[in-house]
């Protein structure tokens, strides 16, 4: 099991053993505790499930700007496109691109054993950008869910013509609103990540994925490291 994925059963799972109840909430009120843990523990786990599964997303961003996630499980490959980059994860390569001054360059590197996952990679590069991934969202929902301060409110709503739950986190410091979709995929996230102001929500969801969402930018100056010379 990748180490990502692991970390968030984990998490989950320390959520459902350790979870306290709020102010407004007697300590015995465990039917309220194990609400709560049992919302982070099914939104954890259907972002789990998500990244094995085969499906494109796209959101909007503050500003206006777009982001697009791609995903599938045969053949195993993931890209993160946002307006000044993208990162595909495919079992040929790893393909970083960056645009600057209406310039974009992508480096290609060998690829790297991904034990089924190649979205573990995308996202963790993605969050450096500054980008809002689901393991970060679920990180934060459930940090919310350890801390007995916490005020997680359930709503539910529709999203690109998608069923979603919503949780909107009080009393932690941070206020933020997340909701995740019957199929596991973020829906949309407005609040502060690495003490950042961030909203994402999506705009378009489907099961199939276009190949052309793994292919490098047109006009792209590339550098591909993965050829050698004898």
């Amino acid at each position: 099991m990748p180490a990502a994925s692991t970390t968030l059963r984990v998490l989950a799972a320390s959520a459902i053993a350790s979870l306290s109840v709020t102010g407004c909430q007697a300590l015995d009120d465990t039917g309220v505790a194990l609400g709560r843990a049992d919302l982070v523990n099914d939104l954890a786990a259907r972002m789990d499930r998500a990244l094995e599964q085969t499906w494109s997303a796209e959101y909007q961003l503050s500003g206006g700007r777009t982001a697009s996630i791609a995903q599938t499980e045969e053949p195993l490959r993931s890209s993160y496109t946002w307006p000044d980059g993208k990162i595909t994860v495919t079992q040929e390569a790893v393909s970083r691109c960056a645009t600057a001054a209406g310039r974009t360059s992508c480096t290609v590197s060998p690829p790297v054993l991904t034990a089924g996952k190649p979205s573990v990679i995308v996202y963790g590069e993605a969050r450096e950008h500054g980008l809002v991934t689901p393991p970060a969202v679920i990180r934060l929902l459930t940090e919310a869910a350890l801390n007995p301060e916490a005020i997680i409110e359930q709503t539910d709503t529709t999203l690109a013509g998608h069923h979603a739950t919503c949780v909107d986190v009080t009393g932690t410091g941070d206020h933020f609103t997340a909701c995740v979709t019957s199929e596991g995929v973020l829906g949309s996230f407005i609040g502060t990540l690495d003490g950042k102001p961030e909203e994402v929500t999506l705009t378009r969801y489907s099961d199939t994925v276009e190949s052309a969402a793994f292919d490098l930018p047109a006009g792209a100056a590339v550098m591909d490291r993965r050829r050698t010379t004898s």
